[in-house]
């Protein structure tokens, strides 16, 4: 495996980072719906939940797929010594969807390169 830096286009980046914030945003819409589901279950039932279930399939593997990703680019990242490239392996692993968007913020979002 070539262990040379991986550094996405500023497209690829901006796409990244979008995809990133999509998997929070709908955790958050997924407990409220669930709790209307509860609330409301007498009159709809859990039966509501087919309206939903193409999203929570592509949100879950849209999850996997973005932790892959940051976990190449954290095992091809120069910016990482050793001990801090192990703690962002078991981050991702562990914390899944919600550490994605902070790694990132710290080590993929574009940079702006300053002209002196």
């Amino acid at each position: 495996m070539s262990t040379t830096p991986w550094r996405p286009s500023r497209p690829v980046a901006y796409l990244l980072g979008l995809l990133s914030i999509w998997p929070p945003i709908y955790f958050v819409f997924f407990i409220g719906f669930m709790g209307y589901l509860f609330v409301a279950r007498a009159n709809h039932g859990f039966g509501a939940f087919g309206y939903i279930f193409v999203f929570h399939l592509g949100t879950m593997l849209l999850g996997f797929a973005l932790t892959a990703v940051y976990l190449i680019h954290a095992f091809r990242n120069d910016q990482l010594a050793q001990d801090r490239r192990i703690l962002w392996v078991i981050v991702l692993l562990l914390f899944g969807f919600f550490a994605d968007p902070v790694y990132w913020w710290l080590y993929v979002r574009p940079r702006e390169t300053l002209v002196t």
